[in-house]
């Protein structure tokens, strides 16, 4: 995949902690990695919110249900402002 450089302005704390966590990959491989999770984060919530429209909410018994199979999802809510 063809890369492009650019130039960026970020806190200065959020920079060291990466680069620090980074690694071998290095900050450019770790923001890039952040930056592809969270542009698949923002196209599924507008998946979901595409459904809701088409279908209506999701009935909250089926939430309940999925929140008891995996306790680590995040409400409803949470997700979609994220």
């Amino acid at each position: 995949m063809a890369t492009v450089k650019v130039s960026l302005t970020l806190d200065e704390d959020l920079v060291d902690a990466a680069r620090n966590l980074a690694g071998s990959r290095g900050l450019s491989g770790y923001v890039n990695e952040a930056l592809m999770r969270r542009i698949q984060h923002d196209r599924l919530v507008g998946l979901l919110n595409e459904m809701e429209q088409e279908a209506g909410p999701i009935d909250d018994a089926i939430l309940e249900g999925v929140r008891e199979a995996w306790p680590a999802s995040e409400p409803r809510e949470a997700r979609r402002t994220a």
